[in-house]
């Protein structure tokens, strides 16, 4: 019950923000859920035998977001920075044989958290934006609800055991079917109120539903394989969960591990067919 109360507080938030906030709200909620995130990172690299220091993450992951937002073309330049930073830290402060494996565990922690979250308001920024994030997250959280209580009742087979013994192909699949039908689902919705009320097109995307179809399962996997990468770093540090902040789910990097993957997914797929002048979703 507490798993399906938190779930269910957490998606109504985040709907009423895509649809209905402004783009300095949005980026501020993903700051706050990438400091949490990294919070708990810290204690996985910690536990792992490469410890970051609490200061320079949360300073890093602001400076990250505050940059984009106003100059989102310095991202490197600020990542550079914050590298170099903690580079000089630990060459300071730390026995040197670890400088190395601590600067580098600062840097992926960047990388990993910081960056994605920081495409969410650049994601509702775009054409169809809201449509777009609205997609993304329900391929998502479909997919992996399909993927727990259908593995959970039907699975046999073992997906990836030595990164997550409980995942198995049955569940996989029908993650990915899920993601597909309320994916094709919302597009069709979209289609509906866009119709019926001109006023509302926000849930509206401009391209042939094909494209959507094929967004849908490469997003899809993408979640499934971000999973998989966060349950490799517990696994390495020996712990179960990242944390106990959401009742029921665990931390915060639990809930978001699939999305910290799928979405640089999506924001390449558009590059791409912004490059290839193939237009938009």
């Amino acid at each position: 019950m507490k798993r399906i109360l938190t779930a269910t507080v957490l998606i109504i938030a985040v709907v009423a923000l895509v649809l209905f906030g402004q783009p300095w709200m949005i980026t501020i909620f993903s700051a706050v859920i990438a400091c949490l995130a990294a919070y708990e990172y810290i204690q996985l690299s910690e536990a792992g035998g490469s410890p970051v220091p609490l200061w320079w993450m949360a300073a890093s992951v602001t400076l990250f977001f505050l940059v984009v937002y106003k100059y989102p073309q310095e991202t490197i330049t600020a990542v550079s920075a914050g590298t170099l930073i903690l580079f000089a830290w630990n060459a300071f402060t730390t026995p040197l044989s670890r400088v190395l494996g601590e600067t580098a565990a600062g840097l992926f922690g960047l990388l990993y958290i910081a960056y994605p979250l920081t495409l969410i308001p650049r994601l509702w920024r775009e054409e169809d934006g809201p449509a777009l994030l609205l997609f993304l997250f329900l391929c998502v959280w479909a997919g992996d609800i399909a993927a727990l209580y259908i593995g959970r009742r039907f699975g046999r087979h073992k997906l990836a055991p030595r990164l997550s013994p409980n995942k198995t192909w049955e569940g996989a699949i029908a993650s990915v079917v899920a993601s597909v039908a309320f994916g094709m689902a919302l597009v069709g919705l979209g289609e509906y109120l866009s119709f019926h009320n001109s006023n509302f097109t926000r849930l509206h995307t401009s391209e042939p539903w094909w494209q959507s179809f094929l967004l849908a399962i490469v997003l899809n996997v993408a979640a499934q394989l971000g999973d998989l990468l966060e349950s490799a770093l517990k696994r390495g540090a020996n712990i179960k969960d990242s944390g106990t902040l959401l009742p029921g789910h665990g931390g915060i990097l639990d809930r978001i591990d699939a999305l910290l993957l799928a979405a640089p997914v999506l924001w390449f797929v558009l590059a791409l067919k912004e490059f290839y002048s193939m237009g938009i979703f």
